[in-house]
């Protein structure tokens, strides 16, 4: 019987049945904040903007409540394109700290895509899994968005999902459901496919409601505080739970398994 909050690998192994990294034949994965520093990228207009006018804020804080504007748009206006939802969440976040947000200023964060810097292990990591898996991205932007900053990762996906290309923003569960039916398209057996991502919001509370088995890419682990993302409305319990993707194609590559244990206190590691 499922286990609430706890993860379906995690289960499996209550259950007695092996389960591995090695044993999936695909990964998906969420792009931004997981293979892309949208932080970084979103700071890097937030911060100067909240300077110049006259607001001490700090990254933290200026994030944080960022998070409640753009989730509150996506959920809002499913069918607008990232670039818009950018803007708008730039006006809302305006209101809410009570500063002026010129259209200047909201065009700043809805161009800046294409400069989110990727994670320094993102590039290698992905092109070392690729050599054993099939690569899917399932991402909250639109197609050209995703194109600038697939450049960075350097890596050809088997499929690219995206918001834009679905009609709605994760957590909506109709992006998962696209996701299940791309896997079927590309006869991913079930059971094989492994979702990958750093936003228990975004990505670890719907994918285990679709039936999906994930790995928590915790980029914050040495931060308190949730970010740039909201806090999850559920508990959940990821199978596996690693610092970076550059720890993941490690796992993979050594064949070692790490389960998040039951309590949620941290991670250990069993031989494959």
């Amino acid at each position: 019987m499922p286990v609430p909050g706890l993860g379906h690998a995690a289960q499996a192994q209550q259950e007695g049945w092996p389960v591995r990294l090695t044993d999936f034949g695909a990964l998906s994965f969420d792009c931004y904040g997981t293979l892309i520093d949208w932080e970084a990228g979103i700071a890097a207009v937030l911060s100067p903007w909240a300077s110049s006018r006259g607001l001490s804020y700090d990254e933290e804080t200026l994030l944080t409540a960022y998070a409640r504007q753009e989730s509150q748009a996506e959920a809002g206006h499913p069918r607008e394109a990232y670039p818009a939802i950018l803007a708008r969440s730039m006006r809302g976040l305006g209101a809410e700290l009570g500063a002026e947000v010129s259209e200047d200023d909201a065009q700043r964060l809805a161009r800046s895509v294409p400069d989110w810097p990727a994670f320094g292990d993102s590039r290698d990591s992905l092109a070392a899994l690729a050599l054993r898996f099939k690569l899917i991205i399932l991402s909250n932007v639109d197609r050209d968005s995703f194109a600038a900053s697939n450049r960075r990762l350097g890596v050809r996906f088997t499929s690219i999902l995206t918001a834009q290309d679905v009609g709605s923003y994760k957590p909506s569960p109709a992006n998962f459901d696209a996701l299940l039916a791309e896997a079927g398209r590309l006869a991913i057996g079930d059971g094989r496919l492994l979702h990958v991502a750093q936003s228990l919001f975004h990505d670890h509370v719907p994918a285990q409601r679709a039936g999906l088995p994930t790995v928590w890419i915790n980029r914050r682990h040495d931060r308190p505080g949730w970010g740039a993302t909201p806090p999850p409305p559920a508990p959940v319990t990821p199978d596996w739970e690693f610092p970076s993707v550059a720890a993941l194609a490690a796992a993979v590559a050594s064949r070692c398994r790490f389960v998040v244990f039951s309590s949620g206190a941290g991670f250990g590691a069993m031989s494959a």
